[in-house]
């Protein structure tokens, strides 16, 4: 499914970015994508970047469209929203897990 937007949101020479369809993918693409940048799994993010709450909110999102779009999806849709879905609940649990493994940062008094 990523590989399906790759190279389309414009190119070197200042044109404008080509906007894909406006499609179910693209939703899911765009709530995936969130929630990776969140959990600072994304190579852009920066060490320390990780906001697990709004990851959990954007992983909550598909969960919620999962259920409401039961039986109204395609095979495709459906597989793709699943395996989506599988994977970023443990990619979540991996960074909740290396958090708590994080020494705690505290303040230095003197």
């Amino acid at each position: 499914m990523m590989d399906a937007y790759d190279g389309q949101f414009g190119d070197q020479d200042g044109a404008p970015p080509v906007l894909p369809p406006a499609d179910f993918d693209f939703l899911v693409y765009s709530l995936r994508l969130q929630a990776e940048l969140n959990l600072g799994i994304l190579p852009m993010a920066e060490a320390g970047d990780a906001d697990l709450e709004l990851a959990r909110h954007n992983i909550d999102l598909l969960a919620m469209l999962q259920i409401k779009t039961k039986g109204n999806l395609t095979d495709e849709e459906e597989k793709a929203l699943d395996s989506t879905l599988a994977e970023l609940r443990f990619r979540f649990v991996q960074a909740v897990e290396q958090d708590a493994k994080a020494p705690a940062s505290k303040p230095f008094l003197l």
